[in-house]
């Protein structure tokens, strides 16, 4: 089912804002936020490329951008500065990124070319920037289960899911360990969410869906998506029941859209699992 009709690109970082009651969405190659509220479809479009949110107050968002962190006043409009992001990098852009459960915000980073260890990942939190993860070339699937001691990451390109522990202010403080090794299946991951189970809900880049593992890692179903290139799910509405999945048109052919006419649409799937609310950034002490 279709929940905005509007044809990304790439489409990515779909966040609810549990304050606003309102759902929030990136076209990354457009350079665009979507969103859909009360009057209708709503877009910002910026002057660089924007990837992935987190919500700060009810009308302030953390942006991650090409050049910065940013907060963005969603009825101002007014763009205040936080902290650089690879400033010196210029061939690079951020991709995946999501809120910690105790307020910090980790963003990957790639190459516009997606050349290979181009990026990297990093977490901001309480005002400081911390690169986490070098060498990375497409990074992916960051989420946290609900009692946050650990976080999820991937780099697509592995086709492996990482889980790695985190100490008692949400740095990573062990070796991160295989969590997914979809080698032998041919699937790529991509962005993902866990739900209040503890589930995780991974879109697979290429595989129209998005498939649920439980905590240990133990594949339980998959979701059929009418867009082959799902990028990433959250879960959305006032029961947090609606599964939103975005996905892209990017690298398409007029065959492959042709058959699959609807990719780059955001979907709606209700009813398959209960999400997390989604964590407020903290910029400050909490």
């Amino acid at each position: 089912m279709i929940f905005d009709p509007r044809l990304c690109d790439l489409g990515e970082g779909p966040l609810w804002h549990p304050a606003r009651q309102q759902m929030f969405w990136f076209d990354i190659n457009n350079q665009k936020l979507l969103s859909q509220d009360r009057d209708g479809p709503r877009e910002w479009r910026f002057p660089e490329i924007v990837s992935a949110a987190g919500w700060v107050s009810d009308d302030v968002l953390l942006i991650a951008g090409e050049r910065d962190l940013f907060l963005f006043d969603l009825e101002t409009e007014e763009v205040e500065p936080l902290c650089l992001l690879e400033q010196d990098k210029p061939k690079n852009r951020p991709n995946d990124g999501r809120a910690d459960p105790l307020g910090g915000f980790w963003i990957g980073t790639m190459a516009k070319d997606e050349a290979i260890g181009a990026g990297a990942i990093y977490r901001f939190y309480k005002g400081e920037l911390r690169k986490l993860y070098s060498d990375i070339s497409i990074p992916n699937a960051i989420c946290f289960p609900p009692a946050g001691a650990f976080a999820h990451f991937t780099d697509t390109v592995t086709q492996k899911v990482m889980k790695v522990a985190l100490d008692a202010e949400g740095w990573p403080n062990a070796t991160p360990e295989v969590f997914l090794d979809l080698t032998a299946e041919g699937l790529y991951p991509d962005g993902a969410v866990i739900d209040a189970d503890g589930v995780m809900w991974l879109a697979q880049w290429g595989a129209s869906r998005v498939a649920a593992y439980d905590p240990q890692g133990r594949f339980l179903r998959a979701v059929a998506v009418d867009a082959p290139q799902t990028t990433c799910p959250a879960f959305a509405g006032p029961q947090l029941s609606a599964m939103i999945v975005t996905s892209a048109r990017k690298n398409l052919d007029a065959a492959a859209l042709q058959i699959a006419p609807l990719s780059g649409a955001t979907f709606v799937i209700e009813g398959v699992a209960k999400g997390q609310r989604e964590h407020q950034v903290i910029l400050g002490e909490p």
